[in-house]
């Protein structure tokens, strides 16, 4: 062996043994895998017995985005089981902790090949767009289901990786609309399977004389890219729970997005004066608990474009949508941000009155209402879950799902 040969073999095993290191000793930067993975015992196993995959490429900071499915996935489980693969070993443990799902970690590309050879699995679903997904999209055996982990006017969720999915599962027609006028080249009408939001229901909450007003503030993190930052925590958040302070009536609750602070020292910032000026005025900090939870218990929502918005109309309640500091944004141009109120940053201090005002005079409750059909669909509980179940179901068959097309010509026929 040549000297160049020697030292190149030497730094190879360097890197190996630090990298070893680095996994065992939890230092590896935010959002890397720890590739961990269970694989050996999977191999040996042989072919897997679960008919339908989720895949979770993330880490254990985004955990939060397969949490909210894992109800319906367990429902799911009930006639056709479900696996739960992930990259992340920390992310198994805890997922492990709050699903009865069997949950597993994949450190090895090839230790797929082994787990499908030969299994009856036929459905692969996907709760976000993360590159690790295409360790499994590579197998033309199963059908490839986009379910994301909410819907929202964000630049994220049209996405031109919606195109590797051979379907994509939405919550109602404005998802649809939003991927046929952004994505070139993509019939969202063949794509798109229209399910419902099985997470968001109606939260009836009977308010009583002399009860305070309970404000949730549930902002959104900074995004991963610039395009993608819709937060309002360092432009509203301290003002606004001053503003709610000021007001004996009004109680507040702060529930920070997970992520926040992961990518900006600036949110992270935020988030830490807005904490301490919640615990100091009396309100609260809701962290790691059901979202549903706190829509139960709340008479208006504060937060910015998200997800959470659109789950919140089935609540039925007010909603007041920060704005950012370019008002003329597509997000500001949707169809539930003129439905409902909007908070422009230089209305924070003032937010006290607009606030009590929106929940005693809830003067755009129609028009709430209105875009809540057109975001969500069916509301009824289990509406969603029951859409959701039997569009798997078809696929598992080997039928299509009834995607947005399908159901038109079927409504079609039917006038005939």
């Amino acid at each position: 062996m040549t000297t160049d040969a020697r030292t190149h073999s030497w730094r190879r095993q360097v890197r190996r043994l630090g990298g070893r290191w680095i996994q065992r000793l939890g230092l590896l930067p935010a959002g890397v895998p720890d590739a961990r993975g269970d694989d050996a015992a999977l191999v040996a196993a042989g072919p897997m017995t679960e008919q339908v995959i989720v895949y979770f490429g993330s880490t254990q900071e985004s955990v939060y985005q397969l949490e909210q499915w894992l109800p319906t996935l367990e429902q799911l489980d009930a006639t056709h089981p479900v696996l739960v693969v992930t990259a992340d070993s920390r992310a198994a443990r805890r997922l492990r902790e709050v699903t009865r799902l069997r949950v597993v970690t994949v450190s090895r590309y090839a230790t797929f090949d082994d787990m499908l050879a030969g299994s009856d699995a036929r459905l692969a679903l996907y709760v976000n767009h993360h590159v690790q997904n295409f360790s499994l999209m590579r197998f033309a055996s199963l059908t490839h289901v986009s379910l994301l982990h909410g819907d929202s006017d964000k630049v994220v969720s049209v996405s031109n990786q919606a195109k590797a999915y051979d379907f994509t599962f939405v919550a109602g027609r404005a998802a649809v609309d939003r991927l046929d006028a952004h994505l070139q080249h993509f019939d969202a009408a063949d794509r798109c399977v229209i399910v419902g939001r099985p997470q968001a229901a109606p939260a009836p909450r009977p308010r009583h004389d002399g009860d305070p007003i309970t404000v949730l503030y549930a902002p959104t993190w900074e995004g991963a890219q610039t395009s993608a930052a819709y937060g309002s925590l360092p432009t509203h958040g301290l003002a606004l729970v001053r503003a709610v302070a000021t007001d004996p009536g009004l109680r507040l609750v702060y529930r920070p997005h997970p992520l926040t602070g992961v990518r900006s020292s600036d949110y992270g910032d935020a988030d830490a004066a807005v904490r301490s000026e919640v615990t100091e005025t009396g309100g609260r900090i809701s962290t790691g608990g059901p979202l549903g939870e706190d829509f139960a218990a709340a008479d208006v929502l504060v937060c910015d474009v998200s997800a959470v918005a659109v789950d919140w109309l089935a609540t039925d309640r007010p909603l007041v949508l920060t704005q950012p500091g370019d008002a003329d944004t597509a997000a500001m141009r949707s169809a539930l941000a003129q439905a409902v109120t909007r908070l422009p940053t230089a209305g924070a201090p003032e937010a006290a009155a607009l606030l009590r005002r929106e929940v005693e005079l809830d003067e755009r409750a129609a028009a709430r209402r209105e875009v809540a059909e057109y975001y969500l669909g069916d509301i009824e509980p289990g509406s969603a879950a029951r859409r959701f179940l039997e569009a798997c179901e078809s696929i598992l068959a080997g039928a299509e799902p009834l995607t947005v097309a399908a159901a038109a010509r079927d409504v079609d026929s039917s006038r005939a």
